[in-house]
């Protein structure tokens, strides 16, 4: 057997076991993708996963996962693109709601991946406080490795997290040659 996966600990002694907390922020192009490629990646090593995405209720290509691999659950808790219109008690009841779920999720290590997907988002629209998702976390069971997703990564919930990747736009072709999203590439 490999002698990397032999180890129980890493050289500062903290268990290999403990799940990490990621941030994938920033105004760049591919947050919800990376988490997507994290939850294959766990997937195909055996591992549970649950998506929790929050403010979308349009069903993704990505969404399509669960119709082909088993072991991942993915549910929305969003009323609609908020873009062109300030959000309602209607999108503040689903934001509660999929904070209620994730929070289960993250405590009870039945998944061993907690992606919360837009939750920063939520959380700079007023959804949530991320006092809210910071009690989640720190309550979560200690084999759960957790994703959050989103613009607008809160600076409590950034010094909170293990891994932080701001994800920043050079270019987009959306500015530069003025295209819309595209079937299977971005949507």
């Amino acid at each position: 057997m490999n002698k990397i996966f032999e180890k129980e600990r890493k050289s500062d002694g903290t268990s290999m076991k403990r799940g990490q907390v990621h941030i994938y922020t920033g105004n760049g192009k591919g947050k919800t993708t990376a988490a997507f490629g994290l939850a294959i990646r766990a997937l195909m090593a055996g591992k549970k996963v649950f998506i929790g995405q929050f403010v979308k209720s349009m069903k993704y290509n990505e969404t399509r996962i669960t119709e082909f691999i088993d072991n991942i659950s993915i549910e929305q808790f969003g009323c609609g693109c908020m873009l062109d219109r300030k959000p309602n008690e209607n999108d503040r009841s689903e934001a509660k709601k999929g904070m209620i779920k994730c929070s289960q999720e993250l405590a009870s290590g039945e998944s061993d991946v907690v992606i919360l997907d837009e939750i920063n988002i939520a959380l700079h629209m007023g959804l949530l406080g991320a006092d809210e998702v910071l009690e989640a976390l720190k309550h979560r069971s200690e084999k759960v490795e957790v994703v959050l997703t989103g613009r607008y990564a809160p600076q409590s919930l950034i010094d909170y997290a293990d891994l932080v990747t701001d994800m920043q736009e050079v270019k987009h072709y959306y500015t530069t040659k003025s295209l819309i999203s595209r079937n299977g590439i971005d949507k």
